[in-house]
């Protein structure tokens, strides 16, 4: 069912930042409402011109320009050529899924979240950049193959749940691999502390 992962990743996360998260942190209230206002745009599509837009997806690209926006100016430039490779990648992927569907192998979703997960870690060093990318380089895709597809006269839903599911599990991806970053760099500055600490004692 198409939605599902967008669902429980964003209701997750959700409650986290509500209920979980500690009040002092200055990012948690704005991106309590942002994930709920997501959620509540999942369901709302309007028309422009001849393309039809769910409006959740547009309200996420909006948000991560505004987050891109707070950059300084050299980093707006590199953020803008990391969100057009993931765009790039995401219309490719698409593409070679009408011409030749038989190298989809396993589940869609899994095959294009895993390959945005990897693009996002080799171009962006932070989890706020790789998820900003992610984010806002698969929905201009979408924007992008949508303006494709509209040339040979086929009708496409920009940001269906299908986007929303791509990048939900790219984002638990991109969490889950900056977990184990963190948690390497922990146990390597405990290890180094316990080494000083033995150094010293004998």
């Amino acid at each position: 069912m198409e939605g599902a992962i967008f669902y429980w990743v964003f209701w997750g996360v959700w409650i986290y930042l509500t209920f979980i998260l500690e009040k002092q942190n200055p990012y948690r209230l704005k991106l309590a409402i942002i994930v709920l206002i997501a959620i509540i745009l999942s369901n709302v599509q309007f028309a422009v011109g001849k393309f039809d837009i769910q409006a959740s997806g547009l309200f996420m690209l909006g948000c991560c320009y505004l987050f891109i926006n707070q950059e300084k100016r050299a980093a707006l430039i590199y953020f803008f050529i990391c969100t057009f490779t993931v765009s790039i990648a995401y219309v490719t992927f698409h593409l070679f899924e009408i011409f030749d569907p038989i190298w989809i192998i396993f589940k869609k979703e899994w095959m294009m979240g895993i390959m945005l997960w990897y693009l996002a870690i080799l171009l962006q060093k932070t989890l706020k950049g790789r998820l900003l990318i992610i984010f806002a380089g698969a929905m201009q895709g979408e924007i992008l193959y949508a303006f494709t597809l509209n040339k040979f006269q086929f009708q496409y839903l920009i940001g269906t749940f299908s986007y929303l599911d791509v990048c939900s599990l790219t984002a638990v991806l991109l969490t889950g691999w900056s977990v184990l970053e963190n948690a390497g760099s922990i146990l390597q500055t405990q290890f180094h502390y316990f080494e000083k600490g033995k150094q010293k004692s004998s």
